[in-house]
């Protein structure tokens, strides 16, 4: 089942044998730091899957998980999240963080040949940033900062003036060109503001049934005798 055509989500449980064989077969990982963080599903070993030359590429699992859907917010999580305690170690670079959000993530699709680069031929698939929302009130770029440095450090969802999908403009000065988000939301927000359904009370009463065996299940499932430790807390042998 391994190879290129496959993508592991998460891969927060990886031991160093299934990391060679993700390399081995050249197997896709996706990344979705902010989802396991509040899942508490643990930080997948990123670092590691970049050394051995696996493919990482990030997502977001669904805008329920973090309450957004923010890549660039999704981005700088990811920056910062696997820089492991020391000094003068491999930690990921903002360019690797890009990568994986765009190039990356191509490659978990079969179009993989035709988005994920700003390149003739590709489809003309781009963000356009204000970069003084990005540079003000100062950035120092004859400092060892480059402008992707500044983009995964610095940039934010309300300075992004423009998204080109296929070269056509599907977001211009903060307005959506296709759908009316205002109405759209608010047709979202009537349609959930009247009473639960009797399917919806009937499935919240299971959950909190089921909650006391599934936390049975995992007592002792992260005893620390049975983890292989990358970032020491998160992965079992």
């Amino acid at each position: 089942m391994l190879g290129p055509l496959m993508t592991l989500r998460h891969g927060t449980w990886l031991t160093e044998e299934e990391i060679e064989i993700l390399a081995e077969t050249g197997t896709h990982v996706c990344h979705n730091a902010s989802s396991n963080l509040r899942l508490r599903s643990g930080i997948a070993p990123v670092n590691r899957l970049e050394a051995r030359g696996v493919n990482v590429a990030l997502g977001i699992d669904e805008a329920g998980i973090n309450d957004d859907r923010d890549m660039l917010q999704e981005m700088r999580m990811v920056l910062k999240l696997h820089r492991e305690p020391g000094f003068g170690d491999v930690v990921p670079t903002s360019q690797q963080v890009l990568r994986m959000a765009t190039e990356n993530g191509a490659h978990t699709t079969p179009f993989g040949d035709t988005i994920g680069k700003l390149e003739v031929g590709r489809a003309a698939d781009l963000a356009v940033m204000s970069w003084r929302d990005i540079a003000y009130p100062f950035l120092d770029l004859d400092f060892d900062v480059s402008v992707v440095d500044a983009v995964v450090h610095r940039a934010k969802a309300s300075g992004v003036k423009s998204v080109i999908v296929g070269g056509e403009e599907i977001f211009r000065d903060g307005r959506y060109t296709r759908v009316d988000k205002a109405a759209a939301l608010e047709e979202l927000a009537g349609s959930l503001a009247g009473p639960a359904s009797e399917d919806e009370i009937r499935r919240r009463r299971l959950s909190r049934e089921v909650l006391p065996y599934v936390r049975r299940f995992y007592e002792g499932y992260l005893d620390a005798e049975r983890r292989v430790p990358f970032y020491g807390f998160n992965s079992r042998g």
